[in-house]
């Protein structure tokens, strides 16, 4: 018989020696790298666990880029609006100063300063983060707004601000200097005054709002007619001394001011009275010559004053506050002109000289926007409306279904809608007769396209606004809707969560600053004229009041209160992420990691066993059939 040798690279004993060298190298991998394997077949069944646990790791990692990057946006429009509010501070500080110092040019200090604030103003709406623009809402490519100098002053194609401000003046003005009111003393009787509106339903010049008299003997009628007129009879009969007049208009900006003429028998005759006659015998005629007159100068000073204030005013909404409105002009009856709606017109057109011709009708319909309000013919609830209610409530319900903070209005005889969303804006009626009567020829009514500009030349005997768009410079380039403002710029920060940060220039803070710093800053005078001091002392107040905070009105700060929001919530989302990383890394090193004084014990307890195997084979290595027997 034969005995083999023995074969250690075949033998059993010889394969546990080099299983436990495995073993060890492996071991010794694991201590230097502090984990379980190099490959995921090694890892173990926990592995599953960490691969999605990476996996949200790396969610987080993208949302924490994206916090990061939006924060920055963020900050940065919040820096800007900062800006916006202290240019605002600084223009309505040196408005509501009272030093009204005109320099060469017909402007003050403040003004020239607010000129200055203007280009900072569009400056700071053109910031951007890296190629965004952060005020042009989805229109990320686009300035937000236009070159400071065009929108004043215009191109070579397209009228700026300056042009249209001027237009306006005019045209309110009027071409005798009087706000478009015609003062006459009618025959054949002597002892009587009449002031009337130039011409029915026009947005131009002063509008009549009330007269009221303590003038013994006198009788006044009106305000009435078309177009508006009033009139003071003294009857043949001299006023006492002390007696007033006093009347109330309407100014083209909503303002309202009131002339008082005193009759006064001192010599010479008191600013802001009229002359009783004292000749012998007394000619009351003479009186009414002398009332006529003292409405002559006080209806001059206040056109000349005021009413060029507020024109400024209007002139920069109708240039600034664009996409915004419809704007409804009474037509002319084949009667001849109908008289200018008020709220109080009914919307029935019973009244023969009602500007509601034909009007509306039980069963007739009104559509805004998709939601139908029905004519009812008594007893309206919810979404009807009865014959007999008014525009003024008409144009509530409108408002009510458009969500406009700003209400519509009835000014001049014209309906002004308002919409914050002028893409959306339509209406339409299934009487669309009785909607012509409202002033809005077409249908579907939509949001016009201002800005607004004099509607013929020369401006001074005008009688409409009409759309301007194609001949005059727009000031805001960006998007312009539909949808929220903040909702052009949003992102995903969590797996559920979004947040919404974006801004536009149009917003109705930032355009009012804007709208009240270019008139302020673009309007000049005579520095040499009568009603000069007037005319800025006017203007003054107003944009004074124009950059005051009004309950209700949109806020530069409730912007930044907003964006805000969205910075908290993504702190919290990143709190969140920072702990659930925590988590998830803990659950991938239990997968994953090795622990090192585990290690340094199996490889402890395989170099024991190794050492063995190799005595082990070391006997057997000697072994020899002597030694065998």
């Amino acid at each position: 018989m034969s005995i083999s040798s023995i074969n250690y690279s075949s033998s059993v004993l010889g394969s546990q020696i080099r299983n436990i060298n495995q073993q060890l190298t492996d071991l010794s991998t694991q201590l230097s790298t502090g984990k379980l394997s190099q490959n995921y077949s090694g890892m173990g069944t926990n592995e599953g666990f960490a691969i999605a646990g990476r996996a949200q790791l790396s969610n987080i990692a993208a949302y924490t880029d994206t916090i990061t990057n939006v924060n920055v946006s963020i900050n940065l429009a919040n820096t800007a609006l900062q800006s916006l509010t202290k240019i605002r501070s600084t223009v309505q500080t040196g408005a509501a100063n009272t030093a009204q110092d005109l320099n060469v040019n017909g402007q003050t200090i403040a003004q020239n300063t607010a000129a200055a604030q203007f280009g900072s103003m569009v400056g700071v709406l053109n910031t951007q983060t890296g190629n965004r623009y952060l005020f042009s809402g989805t229109a990320v490519n686009t300035p937000s707004v236009a070159n400071a100098g065009d929108i004043i002053n215009g191109t070579t194609t397209q009228a700026g601000f300056k042009t249209v401000m001027a237009e306006r003046q005019a045209a309110d003005l009027g071409a005798n200097g009087m706000g478009r009111l015609v003062l006459a003393t009618p025959q054949p009787t002597p002892s009587s005054v009449q002031v009337s509106e130039d011409v029915a339903g026009s947005p131009f010049g002063l509008k009549i709002k009330a007269v009221s008299s303590t003038l013994t003997g006198a009788t006044v009628t009106g305000p009435s007619g078309s177009p508006v007129s009033f009139s003071v009879d003294l009857n043949g009969v001299n006023p006492n001394n002390g007696d007033k007049l006093s009347v109330q208009f309407t100014l083209p900006d909503g303002t309202t001011e009131q002339i008082d003429l005193t009759a006064s028998t001192a010599t010479p005759t008191p600013l802001g009275s009229f002359a009783i006659d004292a000749s012998t015998p007394v000619n009351p005629n003479n009186t009414a010559l002398n009332l006529n007159n003292a409405l002559d100068v006080a209806i001059k000073k206040l056109a000349g004053t005021s009413l060029v204030a507020a024109s400024a005013v209007t002139a920069g909404d109708n240039f600034f506050n664009t996409a915004s409105s419809a704007i409804g002009t009474p037509e002319t009856s084949q009667a001849g002109p109908l008289v200018p709606i008020s709220g109080a017109t009914a919307l029935s057109g019973a009244s023969p000289t009602d500007s509601i011709s034909p009007g509306f009708v039980a069963g007739d319909t009104i559509t805004v926007n998709g939601t139908t309000l029905t004519f009812v013919a008594s007893g309206a609830t919810g979404n009807q409306l009865n014959v007999g209610d008014s525009v003024q409530t008409l144009m509530s319900k409108i408002d009510a279904i458009t969500g406009t903070p700003k209400p519509s209005t009835i000014h001049g005889g014209s309906i002004t809608i308002n919409t914050d969303d002028a893409a959306s804006l339509n209406i339409t009626s299934s009487n669309t007769a009785a909607l012509g009567s409202l002033g809005f020829a077409s249908t579907p009514v939509t949001a016009t396209q201002p800005p607004l500009r004099v509607g013929s030349s020369p401006a001074n005997s005008a009688t409409t606004l009409v759309n301007g768009s194609a001949t005059t410079v727009k000031w805001y380039l960006g998007n312009e809707g539909p949808g929220s403002p903040r909702s052009t710029a949003m992102a995903r920060v969590d797996d559920s969560l979004t947040v919404q940060y974006g801004a536009q220039a149009n917003e109705d803070a930032i355009r009012r600053q804007m709208q009240a710093t270019a008139v302020f800053g673009t309007f000049s005078t005579s520095p040499t004229g009568q009603y000069s001091g007037g005319q800025v002392a006017a203007l003054s107040l107003r944009v004074t009041q124009a950059l005051t905070q009004q309950p209700g009105q949109q806020r530069i700060e409730d912007i930044q209160t907003d964006i805000a929001m969205a910075q908290n919530t993504m702190k919290d989302a990143s709190t969140r992420q920072t702990q659930a990383k925590a988590q998830l890394q803990t659950i991938i090193d239990q997968a994953e990691s090795a622990s090192p004084d585990q290690v340094a014990s199996e490889i402890l307890a395989l170099q024991n066993a190794l050492q063995a195997s190799y005595q082990v084979t070391s006997n057997l290595a000697q072994l020899s059939l002597v030694k065998f027997l």
